[in-house]
This record gives structure tokens, sequence and C-alpha cells, in this order.
């Protein structure tokens, strides 16, 4: 007889999606509780799966949690697994830590919050010895492994590790009880069900060891259809592991080529065609889109001043698609070159050239533009500051595209005329 788990990670129930909240109230209110919807999905695979337990590998909550409408949900979501004969085991993550419904909120039996010692729980299921081994964070900060902390596996067993880790370190991740994989893979445990970082990973090696990913995401920076495994070890002990959809939306950037488009209508049409092809390839409920245009079109002044009619109109094919929202335009298109004797240029084209010329190039203006860029990044939490590169060639090009297209917006307001406008 098989053991089968669920193992997921990184609910952080009731985050908001960040990106959306202010800006399109009916979206906020359609998939505010996308983190909830989240983790009824999960649960809904624990049953329908008739899984013997839920892995859940930290950071179930969001940080400082005080809403007790947070813990009624959770609770019931709990008493459904109860009531189903499924055990949960859970460790605590970084968020977890600062959660006043960690220390608050009373579960079922069947739920094991692993503390901040070291435990290691024993089952049986069929022919098979189950040894399940966790360790929670006390504090909202480990800097040093949890690894030698754990127990050495239990001879004749599968043995099943639970850790809230950010292994060797990921970009937009701060450090939490720092791993090596080769440790990992070295102490014996059957199967790693880990927690923290938000890509999915299977870290290959003699043992299986799985980062499952964040099962919502919430902004563009974690794009991708979000997902839990579902684990199986056979009797023989070897381990099947199962990808499973659990995203109620799908943050994805929706490329555009608009190049040699002419007309407002062409690039619109194109637009929604490039929608309609990524609805068609989510797996999700809801897309929700960042729209990335490109090449090179004498649409490119009207667009860069016009985006908020652009948005306006491309909100409306996205509605008429049905289950698809739009995050944002980036504008990454470009005007033809002007043909015509120097002498004739435009003088808004001139400009345009004195400022990527001259002005943009001081280190005045660059350095001021850095500042302002790092203060805001610094504000942000360790999870949402990864928009400006996770290097400083990559913050460097960041800023490049940055001054490059506030100088195209400027010079786009400056324009008299649009050519290719209907």
């Amino acid at each position: 007889m098989p053991f089968r788990f669920v193992h997921t990670a990184d609910i952080h129930l009731d985050s908001p999606l960040r990106s959306l909240a202010l800006r399109n109230r009916e979206l906020a209110e359609l998939i505010g509780d996308a983190t909830r919807r989240a983790l009824v999905a999960i649960v809904d695979l624990c049953l329908e799966e008739q899984v013997d337990a839920l892995v859940i590998a930290g950071d179930l909550y969001d940080g400082d949690q005080t809403s007790m409408k947070t813990a009624r949900f959770l609770a019931s979501q709990m008493e459904r697994l109860h009531q189903a004969g499924i055990h949960v085991f859970k460790v605590r993550g970084n968020h977890d830590a600062m959660s006043r419904i960690t220390q608050e909120l009373i579960l079922p039996p069947s739920v094991k919050v692993f503390g901040g010692r070291a435990e290691a729980v024993e089952m049986r299921c069929g022919t098979l010895d189950i040894v399940l081994h966790g360790l929670s964070f006390a504090k909202p900060h480990a800097p040093e492994s949890l690894l030698p902390k754990f127990r050495q596996p239990t001879p004749d067993a599968v043995n099943i590790g639970i850790m809230h880790t950010s292994l060797a370190g990921a970009p937009g991740h701060d450090t939490y009880a720092p791993c090596n994989i080769a440790d990992l893979h070295g102490w014996g445990f059957d199967y790693w069900a880990l927690g923290h970082i938000h890509t999915r990973a299977q870290h290959p090696g003699a043992r299986t060891v799985i980062m499952p990913g964040i099962p919502q995401g919430r902004d563009i920076n974690e794009a991708g259809s979000k997902s839990a495994s579902l684990v199986t070890v056979r009797d023989d002990r070897s381990i099947v592991v199962e990808e499973r959809a659990t995203s109620l939306a799908q943050f994805e950037r929706i490329p555009v080529d608009l190049s040699g488009v002419e007309s407002w209508h062409a690039a619109v049409e194109a637009i929604e065609r490039a929608m309609g092809v990524e609805r068609d390839r989510v797996v999700s409920e809801h897309l929700v889109g960042r729209l990335m245009l490109h090449g090179g079109t004498p649409l490119s002044w009207r667009l860069r001043r016009d985006r908020d009619l652009l948005l306006a109109e491309v909100e409306q094919r996205a509605e008429g698609l049905g289950r698809t929202w739009i995050d944002k335009i980036e504008l990454g298109i470009t005007s033809p070159s002007e043909a015509g004797p120097r002498a004739s240029a435009d003088p808004v084209l001139e400009l345009g050239e004195l400022m990527r010329d001259e002005v943009l190039d001081q280190h005045g203006i660059r350095q001021a533009v850095r500042e302002l860029v790092e203060t805001v990044r610094g504000d942000l939490p360790p999870e949402a500051r990864g928009f400006g590169g996770d290097s400083e060639a990559a913050f460097e090009a960041f800023l490049d595209r940055l001054l490059d297209e506030g100088c195209e917006d400027v010079l786009a307001r400056l324009k008299p005329g649009v050519s290719g406008a209907d």
C-alpha cells in the first residue's frame, strides 16, 4: 500500500495581489482572496486523491496576521482534512514566525505543527514505516543552517524531511536557514519537502529534493503556472512526484510585435490576438497579462502619448475574451527613422537626440534616478525587490531602459502630429 501526500509551501494566506489592488477594484474584489482559493484547491486535491497527509513547508501565513477571519477560514479547511482522516504536517517559516495566529489558533488534533526543536513523527502505511522530520523557525530570522539540528534518518523507514530554507540563495529572497543541496542529498532522507523560494524546482541527486514554489503568484515577478506536488511513495520505496495546478490567477508577460503596423485599429487587433493565444495557453482560471509591445511602428508617438486610451480599449477587448485582465502595458516600440535632409529635421527629433546624447549621459541625471530607484526598492519587502534585476549589470541595464523610456514618453507628448493614425 503506497504512502501518498501533497507537498506545498509559501501559501502566504491573505497576501494581496499587490500590482492590481489599487488600480482595478473589480479585479481586486474578484481575486483578492486568491491565496485562500489556492489553499482550497490544495485541500480539494488532498480529498480527491485520498492522500494520507498534507505537508506544508512554511509560510502558510503572510506576516503579522491578526485577522480572526483568516483564522476561522484556515481552521475550516484543516477540519475538512481532519474529517477525511488526512494528517497535516507543518513547519513555521519566517513569515509564520511573525504571525500572531501561529500562537493563538487552535487546530484539529490531526494537524502537527513542528516546534523550534527537531522532532520526528512515525506513521505506518501498509508495509511502509514513515518518519516525518520537521523543525520550525522560532524567530523571523535564521542566519544559520538548520540541517545539523535534524535527527538522523530512521533505519529501514521512509524518511521525509520538512524544511524552510533559502538553500544557497535566490534572487528576490533574503537568506534564511541557508543550506547546500549536496548536503541535503547526503543526509539520508528519502524526500526533502522544502519551502521559501517561490519558484518550483526539483534538485537532482541521490534523493528527491523538491521546492514546490508558491501555489498562487501575487504579481508579474511570480509569473507562470503555480502548483503543488502530489507525491507517491511506492511499496518498493521508489518515489513519484506529480505537479498539480493550484492557482486561481496566472500572471504572464505577453509579447506583441507591432513592427510595420500603421493604424491604431491594426495595433489593437494585434494585441487582442496575442491575448487570445495566451488565454488559450494558460491553465489557471484567470489570466493577468502584462503587454510587452515592441517593434518599429509609425504609431510609436501616438501609442506613448495615448497610453491611457490604449489601456482602456485593450481592457475592453480583454473583457470580451473572458477571465482576462491587463496588469500593465510596457512600451518597447520605436519610431522608424525619419527621412529627408538634416535641415528639415523635426525639432522634436532634434530635442530627442540632444536628450539622449548629452542630457541623459550626465552623471548627475543618472545618479538622481539611481537614488530614486534604490529608495523605492529599499522600501519594498524582499520578495518584491527583483524588478531591477539580480546583478549590478542588470540594474544598470534597467536604469538605461528607464531613462530611455522616460525620454520617449516626454517626446511623445511634444509631438505635434502623429503619422499613421486612424
